[in-house]
């Protein structure tokens, strides 16, 4: 945990219908890199904490028997068996409402533990032991992040760039120019150091990989609003009676920089960190992810 910040149910309180449409898409080939390097079969069991609405647990559903998918907001939990629904993997699929500090929660052993922009939330000494005794022998805790690049060029692309900075600049108008999180402020971001933790914790590794990003996309304007909304530091309820004000705004600024309404962003990298429970393993790249944004 970060100091002097507390955890609050608010935290992501509104941004689940928001999340599908305004969040990128993890990088193509995600799936068949864990399949590869964790040798899995359609077997097994998956462990996803912090699932939000199944984001990454339903794209790696067929490569496992079951997944449970864990987080503590209703929403999310109901955007996650929607989710389930839609891609056929509902009988496979177990949501349950819980923080992760409330692990074990009677969920028995699994082969994977997962944690997709989550870890960083979490009081995560606590968590990464508990997790490790859920995991079987051979098992593998992955902690998957977005690579994080100042500048993803947008060159020879048909529509301007989303204007981050300038929404940025608008959130921090409306709520300050220091980051919200729940009912909380988090002056300096959330916690990084995952590789100290997770080895103090007893897992070995990380073996470290990176899906290539770069792929072209195009985005909406209500893509973009979207994206705004699913943010914890931009949360909707965070602007109260403003809300409607600060969406005239933001849609307003996106006009101002496309008055077509449609954006060109490359796809990101997605950096995976592999940790082993069990005999060391070779470290390859940086075993230090960022800090995240989620």
């Amino acid at each position: 945990m970060v100091p002097d910040w507390r955890w609050d149910e608010t935290l992501f309180a509104g941004t689940a219908a928001y999340y599908g449409r305004g969040r990128l898409p993890y990088a193509p080939g995600l799936a068949d890199l864990l399949a590869g390097v964790l040798r899995l079969d359609g077997r097994g069991r998956l462990l996803d904490a912090g699932c939000g609405p199944g984001t990454l647990a339903l794209r790696l559903a067929h490569l496992f028997a079951e997944v449970v998918g864990v987080d503590p907001d209703g929403g999310m939990i109901a955007e996650a068996e929607r989710g389930a629904a839609r891609a056929g993997v509902a009988e496979k699929a177990r949501w349950v409402r819980a923080r992760a500090e409330e692990l074990p929660a009677g969920l028995g052993t699994f082969t994977v533990a997962t944690f997709g922009q989550s870890f960083h939330w979490m009081d995560r000494e606590r968590v990464a032991a508990t997790v490790k005794g859920m995991l079987g022998r051979g098992g593998a805790l992955v902690h998957i992040a977005e690579v994080k690049t100042p500048d993803r060029p947008v060159d020879a692309l048909p529509h301007p760039a989303v204007p981050y900075d300038a929404v940025d600049r608008l959130v921090k108008q409306y709520l300050g120019p220091v980051r919200r999180a729940g009912q909380g402020l988090l002056p300096h971001g959330t916690a990084g150091g995952e590789a100290a933790v997770l080895t103090r914790a007893g897992f070995a590794g990380p073996r470290h990989h990176v899906v290539p990003g770069g792929e072209p996309l195009e985005r909406s304007a209500d893509e973009v609003v979207a994206w705004t909304f699913s943010l914890s530091s931009s949360a909707p309820h965070l602007f109260g009676p403003r809300r409607a004000a600060f969406e005239a705004d933001l849609r307003d600024l996106l006009r101002d920089h496309s008055p077509a309404g449609r954006f060109s962003e490359r796809q990101p990298g997605t950096e995976v960190f592999v940790w082993l429970k069990g005999d060391p393993a070779p470290v390859s790249g940086n075993p230090t992810p960022g800090v995240n944004q989620r």
